[in-house]
């Protein structure tokens, strides 16, 4: 290829490279020659030197060393090299180059010529790239050009003054006087910049904007002309006649008449007219439909007016177009909370877009529907979303879940159709739904207790057919636990009636502890399970027994712990098992004791974990005596699971000695090596509770541990006093420490308790 050919011939030989190493050969070549016929005289072929190499910065290749090129041709007298030098100016430049400052005395000079070709350049390459200091020393001059009897200068000049504006807000007060009068033009051209122009000043300036509210009139009135005129091939599209400048003088409208009753009342009945008259059968009707339902739900508009507005967007939803179906529903969304029974009658056409084959319209449908839920339509339209979570999209379950259980806690019905839905869903479902929803959904059937035996049938049957769910096989085995007793009487008013016998039962919870589908807290929610039953059974006490006696040396440091604890009940404290292993109460969310681990209203309240569901609770000590020890974890170093534990580990007696030892393992011990204040938490106006622990070191080859009397029971208020406890702990072979401990208190006639793991012991301890 020779150094001059022309640029239609550069152009074919690059797209007839084969390989892209041939393409960057050829490109390299012609970069080449261009490079030396820059550093030459003129020879006049710079315009044509510039133009192929815009080309090959469109390819993606370096083009910079162009660059002062561009600056000679803009300065050129000749038009042709001046068209080309602007074009490669808005390309290679920008605001950052130091180039582009060597073209504002050009452009100052071209925005003063004869020919409006010319000021055309100077004005579209200032509004594309022009900095913030070209903005300011040429400013005037588009004022000035804003005036100019023109049209083709106004309207270019129009959009080079929106760019000032957005490059320096502050000039927007120089262009106010021009932009108004510019709403008299007739051109369509200088109509659509001068909105354009008038609707940036406004966004930019408060008392820019209340200026214009006094033009609302005025933009009325052209509106109605172009909704209004007949036919005009010039502006028609699609039947419409210039939806470009309507959908503008729309928007303007919308942020003239928001928060103003005045300019509002103004528009509304052109609004009335747009919606009316306007065809929505093609695109470029439904822009300026969907332009007029935004302006609609901004202003104060007339109720009727809404309602008008969202039937547009009930048509949208009809629309074979996805996009417009898609923008329809984001536009309900916005509106269901304030309009509710307007888009409600829509709800069919709206759970119908659940069947879309298009994600993001599903999407928007789905989120749509569950925010038209309401006691009123709660059956109706749980079925549609039960009927849409057995078929919807993987990435969509979890959101479908969550909104339903929300929707069911807002609006059920009764209580049973409350269990019946989330059972569904985690039938349909459970792989996907929330960490929180096993504690709620057993937080509800405590509360349901006459549906305690419809409940726990209903459960053992879904256990029996499918163990692969953790959520649903967790509810089943605590309410097996809870209520096995119901379920064995085979007795049972809300279903039909199965005798189950004890072996049953126990198999199937022995199924869950073997299966390797079960994850560790599922396996614990069976053993607890299983643990209650030897208080509602009669007939395989011996068998549960070696059930639990299998799993004290299982791996998991959780379920051996509840193993050995359960052992411990059998054998040291069988007397107490019955007692222990009684029935949980009736756990109420609304009461002061019950607040998910969170303290609220300045009250003190219960501050045991959420997904502590099921304890087994030792009856309680004196208060002036030790505190119990609930845990202490030696080199593990995965957290506690949440799950059903037997919380306490010290299943002996309490010394009530002042001073005593608390689980004294292996023997007391001496000399204090280092000392962890931990602030505890503020328990209310005048509460504060302060704990400190004192850690030893001495040679036995085992971690021992020993609890001294606290030094009071009683905290002063207002943080005038603090009550502490000494700890002492032997660790020789420097396990990694972490501890649970449970401080029971009583402040203002209400009974806390608080459950926290100490995890930040000092590293001489371990």
């Amino acid at each position: 290829m020779s150094p001059s050919v022309r640029l239609q011939e550069m152009i074919r030989v690059i797209r007839g490279a084969r390989t892209q190493g041939e393409e960057r050969g050829v490109i390299q070549r012609e970069c080449a020659a261009i490079r030396a016929q820059f550093r030459q005289a003129d020879n006049g072929t710079r315009s044509h030197n510039l133009a192929k190499l815009l080309y090959v910065h469109m390819l993606g290749y370096p083009a910079h060393f162009g660059q002062m090129e561009c600056v000679r041709l803009i300065a050129s007298p000749r038009y042709n090299e001046k068209r080309v030098g602007y074009l490669g100016a808005m390309m290679l430049l920008d605001e950052k180059q130091d180039a582009s400052l060597l073209i504002t005395n050009s452009i100052k000079n071209d925005l003063s010529h004869s020919s409006q070709y010319v000021q055309s350049l100077a004005l579209c390459t200032l509004g594309c790239m022009g900095s913030a200091e070209m903005c300011r020393d040429l400013a005037p001059e588009i004022d000035r050009l804003l005036r100019a009897s023109n049209s083709y200068i106004k309207k270019k000049a129009a959009l080079c003054a929106v760019h000032i504006v957005r490059k320096v807000p502050e000039l927007g007060e120089l262009f106010t006087p021009a932009s108004r009068s510019l709403l008299s033009e007739k051109n369509h051209g200088v109509l659509h910049g001068a909105v354009v122009l008038i609707t940036e000043l406004c966004e930019r300036n408060p008392e820019t904007l209340e200026q214009f509210r006094k033009a609302v009139p005025e933009l009325v009135q052209i509106m109605k002309g172009l909704v209004m005129s007949g036919y005009s091939p010039e502006h028609n599209v699609a039947g419409i006649s210039d939806p470009f400048l309507q959908v503008r003088i729309l928007r303007l409208l919308r942020i003239l008449g928001r928060n103003n009753e005045t300019a509002s009342d103004a528009v509304n009945d052109l609004l009335a007219q747009v919606a009316t008259n306007t065809d929505s059968s093609k695109t470029a009707g439904s822009a300026v439909l969907y332009e007029t339902v935004l302006t609609v739900m901004d202003i104060k508009s007339e109720s009727g007016l809404r309602v008008l507005a969202v039937n547009i967007l009930g048509r949208f939803l009809l629309n074979n177009d996805r996009n417009i179906r898609y923008i329809s529903m984001t536009s309900l969304q916005k509106i269901v909370q304030t309009d509710h029974n307007a888009v409600q009658r829509h709800r069919g056409t709206i759970v119908d877009c659940l069947k879309d084959q298009d994600a993001s319209v599903k999407r928007r449908a789905l989120e749509l529907s569950l925010a038209l839920v309401s006691a009123v339509n709660i059956r109706s339209l749980m079925k549609e979303l039960l009927l849409f979570l057995s078929s919807c999209p993987p990435e969509l379950r979890a959101h479908t879940t969550s909104g339903i259980f929300n929707a069911a806690e807002r609006y059920a019905p009764s209580q049973r159709w409350h269990i019946d839905t989330i059972l569904h869903v985690l039938t349909t479902a459970g792989g996907d739904v929330r960490d929180e929803t096993v504690p709620n959904l057993i937080q509800l059937i405590t509360t349901a207790t006459e549906l305690h035996c419809y409940t726990v049938h209903k459960l053992y049957r879904a256990l029996i057919a499918d163990i692969s769910v953790q959520s649903l096989v967790q509810v089943a085995c605590w309410c097996i636990g809870e209520y096995g007793d119901l379920l064995l009487r085979g007795e049972c008013e809300e279903t039909e009636p199965v005798q189950v016998a004890e072996d049953d039962v126990l198999d199937a919870l022995e199924t869950v502890l073997q299966s390797h589908m079960s994850s560790p807290a599922t396996r614990g929610f069976a053993l607890t399970a299983t643990m209650k039953l030897s208080t509602r059974i009669t007939h395989n006490v011996d068998r549960i027994r070696s059930i639990v006696s299998i799993y004290g040396s299982c791996i998991d440091v959780e379920l051996q712990q509840r193993a050995v604890e359960y052992n411990a009940l059998f054998k040291k404290y069988d007397h107490m098992r019955a007692a222990v292993l009684e029935r949980m109460p009736v756990i109420d969310k609304s009461s002061p004791g019950h607040t998910n681990g969170e303290s609220a209203g300045g009250s003190i309240k219960e501050m045991e974990p959420t997904k502590r569901t099921q304890e087994v609770v030792l009856p309680q000590e004196p208060a002036n005596q030790v505190c119990d020890l609930l845990d202490l974890l030696g080199g593990s170093g995965e957290p506690p699971q949440p799950s059903p534990a037997l919380s306490t580990t010290a299943l002996g007696p309490v010394s009530s000695t002042a001073g005593g030892d608390l689980l004294d393992l292996l023997g007391g011990l001496d000399a204090p090596l280092d000392h962890v204040t931990r602030p505890g938490k503020t328990l209310g106006p005048n509460y504060r509770l302060f704990m400190t622990f004192v850690s030893h070191s001495y040679p036995p080859q085992s971690v021992q541990l020993q609890m001294k009397a606290p030094s009071g029971d009683v905290i002063p208020a207002h943080g005038l006093g603090q009550v502490t406890q000494t700890v002492l702990l032997n660790n020789p072979n420097k396990v990694s420490l972490k501890m649970r401990v449970r401080v029971c208190y009583t402040s203002q006639d209400f009974v806390c308790q608080d459950t926290v793991q100490i995890d930040s012991f000092p590293s001489p301890a371990w």
